[in-house]
């Protein structure tokens, strides 16, 4: 039963720094940067992908249409 308090108030001490380390860490990341996140959110496209030209569903606009297969029935008889 010590170990299993022992392990528990280590676990418990370890979380406690680790969550003092991290909130040190933003408030030190946002004396620093500043408005430098929303900068860079505004500068930063809105559609990555279809200005590449590899957006899902966006024909590309340089080639031509590929010819559209029409399947004909054989006549009945």
């Amino acid at each position: 039963m010590h170990r299993v308090r022992v392990g528990i108030f280590g676990l418990a001490w370890v979380f406690l720094l680790v969550m003092l380390a991290t909130a040190l860490v933003h408030v030190a990341g946002d004396q620093q940067g500043g408005n430098s996140a929303a900068a860079s959110n505004m500068a930063a496209p809105s559609e990555p992908l279809a200005e590449l030209g590899v957006a899902p569903g966006n024909p590309d606009q340089d080639q031509p249409a590929p010819p559209a297969h029409h399947k004909t029935r054989a006549p009945a008889h």
